[in-house]
């Protein structure tokens, strides 16, 4: 019979009280077994860290403060910053005192942070100093009427409170709460800019976090590297949430700038990494790139390489060249250490996947959604589909629903991590759910013999051509992953005869800057991404080939995750 990582749950009645533990009950759980190892990390000058033992001070601290000044079980806190130590301690204090944690994107406009707290009824804010800063010149009635505020990074004065320099004693035990009992409200960042709360118990946050851990392979020595927002429910769940199970070590990083990023992953001795497509396509560019100064012959030498690597992983689950790689090329980056590579917020190209993987480098890919706590697939190492999100995970009941003669449908899901609805909307809630109980992903996609996904795009997204044939819009964007010029692309469809309802297909291209750059004449431009599109089309069926090239000047409207935000493109 296989182990899995929940099996140790049993073994601590006295601290798991129900079926699968509360947030705080994994922090204790983890404090028992190792309270002398790093917890929350930093890289400044220097390194600075709390073990858990000094965290769970911080964070009952916190607990303390809120309890003091009146908050009680239930009651909503907004976490409002950039990824850091602070922004975790006030994430656990607030569920330690029973509260419920309702994280803010940094990066949203002020008025529409004052009302997402109006309207999810916070009391109390735990915010960087320029967003204290900017609600306060709002004169929001909403802000004024709060019990409390507290600085996460940043010093002034006029605010009392400040995360790692409260003088309350820390709270004797924790307010108490059940699994059933809600956690968090999460915002989803959505490409259209409605966001919607979703509501998640502990129950469906820790349940998610147990069945990712299965598999994994981190464990208590590992790095986890915090890089992206910690608002997103991706990060927030596999890389800190992660870390607090394992008893590993999080790592905070500075936000995506290169430099500081490549310091905190040398320096941090990072095992486990997340990234979003964006940033590995970077990542990959720059190695292509460093390798092409060093002439045709290194070129073609660490091409040979990477096959004999990729050939003798897939065949004889060994890679030989890893010391090489390790040495001459992945050490320069950081990534020497890297057990794991996560990729979220999007698909990554598989021919990405492979460069990766021919370097010796372990991906980790997963499906999910902000609804569901959020993952529902992952794509182990040990049984990797390059094509795949992963397989579904144990304690999910997912569907194909309304499938077309592909076996193509609408991805549908029930289980243990999925969210009881959004906050105050009731409308929006019974349209979440079919008439069975399943949650409308909204993604289109199909399972193979083993419960894999292949995920294929949204529906709202899809293409229908003249000869009714479906086309997404995804699948054809990631064929421009590895082209540098291209900054961005979008694909769309678009009314090509009046009096046809069906759709042809448009590329919406914003060119990189070092393109545009070396190319001042925009007719050069025009010309040499209709010659890049031609070439994508000479691999495509012909139904799904680009009839269409736009270039825009200005880059396209994202999310927090360099999602476009498709809505907004005109």
């Amino acid at each position: 019979m296989a182990n899995h990582s929940w099996d140790e749950l049993k073994n601590y009645p006295e601290i798991v009280k129900g079926e699968w533990p509360t947030i705080p009950e994994m922090f204790l759980l983890t404090l028992k077994k190792f309270p002398k190892n790093h917890c929350f990390s930093v890289i400044e000058k220097e390194k600075i860290y709390n073990t858990y033992e000094e965290e769970y001070i911080e964070i009952m601290k916190v607990a303390s403060l809120l309890v003091s000044l009146g908050l009680k079980k239930g009651d909503k806190v907004m976490v409002n910053g950039k990824n850091s130590r602070e922004w975790a301690t006030a994430y656990l204090g607030i569920l330690f005192a029973g509260c419920i944690v309702c994280p803010i994107d940094n990066q949203m406009k002020i008025e529409r942070v004052a009302q997402l707290g109006e309207f999810a009824n916070c009391k109390f804010v735990f915010a960087d100093l320029d967003v204290l800063e900017k609600l306060s010149k709002l004169d929001n009635p909403w802000f004024k009427s709060l019990v409390g505020v507290c600085l996460l990074k940043g010093k002034d004065q006029k605010y009392k409170y400040k995360v790692y320099e409260l003088d309350t004693e820390p709270l004797d035990q924790k307010v108490e709460v059940s699994e059933y009992d809600t956690a968090a409200v999460l915002f989803t960042s959505g490409t259209t800019g409605n966001e919607k709360g979703a509501i998640l118990s502990h129950r469906n946050i820790t349940s998610d976090v147990y069945q990712a851990a299965d598999g994994m392979g981190v464990n208590e020595k590992d790095v986890l590297y915090a890089l992206l927002p910690l608002h997103h429910s991706y990060c927030c769940t596999a890389v800190l949430l992660e870390t607090i199970k394992h008893g590993s070590e999080c790592l905070f990083g500075h936000g995506i700038i290169v430099s500081r990023m490549l310091n905190d992953l040398k320096n941090g001795h990072v095992t486990v990494f997340m990234g979003i497509p964006l940033l590995y396509n970077k990542i990959l560019a720059g190695i292509e790139g460093q390798l092409k100064k060093k002439g045709e012959a290194t070129v073609v030498l660490v091409n040979s390489l990477m096959n004999i690597n990729l050939w003798c992983k897939k065949h004889l689950k060994i890679t030989p060249m890893n010391k090489f790689f390790n040495k001459k090329i992945l050490s320069n980056l950081g990534l020497d250490n890297a057990k794991i590579l996560i990729c979220g917020a999007g698909p990554l190209a598989p021919e990405v996947f492979r460069k990766y993987q021919a370097l010796g480098l372990n991906f980790l890919q997963g499906y999910g959604l902000t609804e569901t706590s959020p993952i529902l697939t992952l794509n182990l190492p040990e049984h990797f589909k390059v094509e795949s999100v992963g397989k579904v995970f144990p304690f999910i009941d997912m569907i194909i629903a309304d499938k077309n003669e592909d076996g193509i449908g609408e991805i549908r899901v029930k289980g243990v991590n999925v969210c009881s609805g959004y906050l105050n909307d009731e409308e929006h809630t019974k349209e979440l759910f079919d008439e069975n109980g399943y949650l409308k992903t909204g993604d289109l996609g199909y399972l193979d013999d083993e419960n894999y996904l292949y995920l294929k795009g949204r529906s709202k997204n899809l293409i229908v051509t003249e000869g009714g044939k479906n086309v997404y819009p995804e699948e054809l964007e990631d064929l421009f992953q590895l082209y540098q010029e291209v900054d961005q692309i979008l694909i769309r469809g678009f009314q090509e005869k009046p009096d046809v309802p069906s759709e042809a297909i448009e590329a919406v291209i914003h060119p990189s800057d070092d393109f545009v750059s070396s190319h001042p004449d925009k007719n050069d431009i025009q010309e040499h991404m209709e010659r890049l599109v031609q070439e994508v089309n000479k691999g495509l069926a012909q139904y799904k080939k680009i009839e269409k090239v736009t270039i825009v000047d200005q880059p396209m409207e994202v999310t927090t995750t360099k999602k476009i935000k498709r809505a907004c493109v005109k």
